[in-house]
């Protein structure tokens, strides 16, 4: 984003609306960030997706408006953007979405209403404003388009659940926008989230595929507009997401029981007012097909219903032996209805149904991982596993006031995994390559009800001012789960494999069981503005959380019904201090909760982890507040954390291994470093270990976290002459050694993985061609948070192409 000084003109208030001779909208007019910046005189900025028209101007009163048309405000959990007093002149600042197509910008003066001069700059448009005859109470308002102007979110709201600058906020967060999706051509979550630093990847192949560890921590929530997914084994869809929001550091505060090292928030897509349509095909190795389209625009002429749909095919083979097939479809509806300029609901439906072969990855041997080609697999070439997902809910948003404003949003969630084919790995003789499976079924069903109601208020206790957050949680999930095994020995040579033997009769009941989780939080926040360049945060939550478990008699789970009730208060504080404009300095600290759900080898049930964590950081914003940069330190505790248990691997049964630490640092870097060229990058430092344990020597690492990884993407795109469109990209990802199981008995090799792309874009028509691990390097890429000797890991592709073509109208 680059600034724009305003020029100076002597210009008289507007008694009646003029326009300028507009500028040709781009295909998408989305605003989905508005930052406001005081250090000179006044900037609004508005972030959006594609290139704005000049507003109309007029005054009304002592008001001064400027209307937008053709664009939509897209601010996901509030529909506006309000100021109060931002200078002694100005009494308040306002943006809102019109209920035809377009964006109110209302300035208030405090005596007069402010002037305006209409001009179009390389980066925008910018409206300047004076409210006196001097330039001191100057305001800019700085149209920017998202595509031309980088990687640089400004504002994100899954660490406030208000829609606050990042460097306002006392946590590490990086924003992870669309553009970056499509440049590196995501396919999947996990690739998505290499850019993060400190984000770990350690899903498995059987109930845990959206496991991702932060700063040392595992079983990290994956929210989606800021409703977990709880007991849900489902993997999110990449194409139906506008932005991915990292946030670094416990949550209970907003979000309730969840693990301290971070959250992810998807943040997807919704409906604009301009007709919008877009299809693309990717093909690429292993036979990969991947068409998709994503149209919006409106269903009436009074512009006061709006749709978004997007849908998804996918089918490819696999790297993996067999030419296992990979299938996806995946649908996404989302309708808005704006009752009025103050009130508006908006409906939505994911559906998603994916199968595919059961993977059991490979085995430790040694002090390494077995020696094999990355292609074999150990389990039978017909295990697979099929996926069902469902969602909908609503969205109501209603502006009570200029300063109040209420959500109350529902969302109930179905899913299912299920197979009656899986081969389990037991037991490895290293000595004679022999792995002993088992042959199992399993079928695992769950329903989440959240409904959230929160109350969002701006007011002032003298000069302080505050930001007013109250709300309340609830919510309920089902789960049913049913596992028959037979325990008849099914050996196989890891280095000699022959595939295709007799499935047994499964006669022994694993577990048989049913439970009910009941859940209700209320919290309380404020963002205190103290002064201008000190603020403080301040939150309470307190939670209870009830869940019922009844059990068939079975081998793990003899004893029956188990109960468990438990409560917590969690608070949170945070400083932000900003010696100047473009640099703050924060420390923050919070306590986390999170019950166990997991069940001991005998049924019973376990006491609820507890946490606490520290973080200090600066963070700074450069290039005119193009490029923003966030150095952390962190130091997290967290008691009675449940792991799998090594001598039932893979079935589901925990044990308790007492506490574990993490602390380190993280780096990150994001935005434009001059027209066209764009970058992401990160590092981070973790020593995660175990410091008190009955079993587990303390001192032991965690498995699956690295104690370096870092990553990089930069991409250039030539903007003038007649290569203009035409654009390169190179990706790094570098993840250390990583310890394979809570006893460290074996590590995991570290790998570096090189990624390049060239891409063309000219008028409505994009093409793209990427490289994905350019050398062809051998790795392990994921480890899994429950790592053990017989499931060791998951092979990484290995080089693959991917190609797209598409067209915007």
């Amino acid at each position: 984003m680059i600034t724009i000084q305003p020029v100076w003109a002597n210009v008289p208030s507007l008694a009646k609306p003029q326009q300028s001779t507009p500028i040709a909208p781009a295909s998408v007019v989305e605003v989905t960030n508005v930052q406001l910046k005081t250090h000179a005189g006044i900037e609004v900025i508005l972030i959006t997706s594609g290139q704005l028209p000049v507003p109309i101007t007029w005054t009304i009163g002592s008001t001064l408006i400027a209307d937008i048309p053709n664009a939509i405000l897209t601010l996901g959990d509030r529909n506006e953007f309000q100021a109060t007093e931002p200078t002694s002149a100005i009494a308040s600042i306002r943006v809102t979405n019109l209920p035809t197509k377009g964006i109110r910008i209302a300035i208030t003066g405090t005596e007069a209403p402010p002037v305006a001069e209409v001009r179009t700059a390389l980066a925008g448009l910018v409206v300047s404003v004076v409210s006196a005859p001097t330039e001191d109470d100057s305001i800019e308002i700085l149209v920017t388009g998202e595509q031309e102007d980088g990687y640089l979110v400004p504002n994100a709201s899954t660490a406030t659940r208000t829609n606050t600058p990042i460097l306002e906020i006392p946590q590490s967060i990086q924003v992870i926008p669309r553009q970056v999706l499509e440049e590196q051509q995501v396919t999947r979550l996990d690739e998505a989230l290499q850019n993060a630093g400190g984000v770990i990847y350690n899903g498995t192949d059987t109930f845990s595929d959206v496991n991702y560890s932060i700063r040392g921590f595992g079983g990290t929530a994956v929210l989606q507009d800021g409703f977990r997914q709880y007991d849900l084994a489902e993997i999110p869809e990449v194409a139906n997401i506008e932005q991915i929001e990292v946030l670094r550091g416990p949550a209970s505060i907003l979000y309730g029981e969840i693990q301290p090292g971070g959250t992810i928030n998807l943040v997807t897509r919704q409906p604009l007012s301009d007709p919008f349509y877009e299809t693309e095909i990717q093909l690429g190795s292993y036979n990969l097909i991947r068409p998709r389209f994503d149209i919006s625009g409106l269903l009436n002429d009074n512009a006061t219903l709006l749709y978004r749909l997007n849908a998804l095919y996918s089918r490819q083979d696999g790297f993996r032996n067999f030419d296992q097939d990979f299938e996806q479809f995946f649908i996404s509806p989302v309708l808005t209805w704006e009752i009025s300029d103050r009130t508006n609901l908006t409906f939505d439906l994911q559906v998603s149904n994916r199968e595919r072969p059961h993977d059991s990855g490979t085995v430790a041997f040694g002090n390494s991982v077995v020696d094999v080609p990355r292609n074999r697999i150990f389990n039978e070439p017909d295990d697979f596993i099929r996926r069902n997902f469902l969602s909908v809910g609503y969205n109501l948003n209603h502006q009570l006031s200029d300063s109040w404003s209420i959500r109350n949003a529902f969302r109930f969630k179905d899913a299912s995994v299920f197979s009656d084919r899986l081969s389990i790995p037991l037991e490895f003789d290293e000595e004679t390559g022999i792995l002993t499976r088992v042959f199992a079924l399993d079928d695992f069903n769950s329903q989440n009800y959240t409904l959230q109601t929160n109350l969002v208020g701006e007011f002032a206790t003298g000069s302080v001012e505050h930001t007013l957050l109250f709300g309340v949680d609830l919510s309920r999930t089902n789960t049913s789960q049913y596992a028959i095994a037979n325990f008849t020995p099914s050996p196989i040579n890891v280095f000699d494999p022959v595939y295709g033997v007799d499935r047994p009769i499964l006669d022994t009941l694993l577990f048989d069981r049913t439970s009910e989780t009941d859940r209700i939080g209320i919290y309380l926040q404020d963002q205190i503005q103290i002064v201008d360049n000190f603020n403080l945060l301040l939150g309470l939550r307190y939670d209870i959380v009830e869940q019922r478990i009844d059990n068939v008699p079975a081998l793990f789970y003899p004893d029956g019904d188990t109960t468990q009730s438990d409560n917590a208060l969690t608070p949170r504080v945070g400083i932000v201090y900003k010696p100047i404009e473009d640099i703050a300095l924060y420390a923050s600290y919070s306590q986390s909760f999170n019950p166990n759900t997991g069940v001991a080898a005998d049924g019973t049930a376990f006491e609820p982890e507890l946490g606490a964590g520290f973080e200090v950081g600066v963070k700074a914003e450069f290039l005119d507040g193009n490029l923003l940069a966030t150095l952390a330190y962190f130091d997290i505790t967290k008691q009675n954390v449940l792991t799998e248990d090594p001598d039932f691997p893979g079935l589901g049964i925990s044990i308790a291994t007492g506490e574990q630490r993490s602390r380190g640092f993280e780096f990150d870097l994001t935005g434009q470093i001059l027209p066209g060229w764009n970058i992401i990058a990160s590092y981070a430092y973790t020593d995660a270990a175990i410091t008190q344990d009955n079993t587990i020597p303390i001192g032991n690492q965690l498995p699956g976290i690295p104690l370096h990884n870092a990553s990089l993407w930069t991409t250039y795109q030539i903007q003038n002459g007649d290569f203009q469109g035409l654009g390169f990209g190179i990706g790094l990802n570098y993840i250390g050694e990583r310890q394979g199981d809570l006893s460290n008995t074996f590590e995991v090799a570290s790998y570096f993985l090189t990624n390049v792309a060239v891409f063309y874009q000219r008028d409505n028509w994009r093409l793209a061609l990427n490289f994905k691990n350019l050398f062809d390097v051998d790795y392990i890429g994921s480890t899994g948070n429950f790592g053990s000797r017989t499931s060791a890991g998951q092979p990484g592709e290995p080089f693959t192409m991917i190609g797209s073509i598409s067209v915007r109208f």
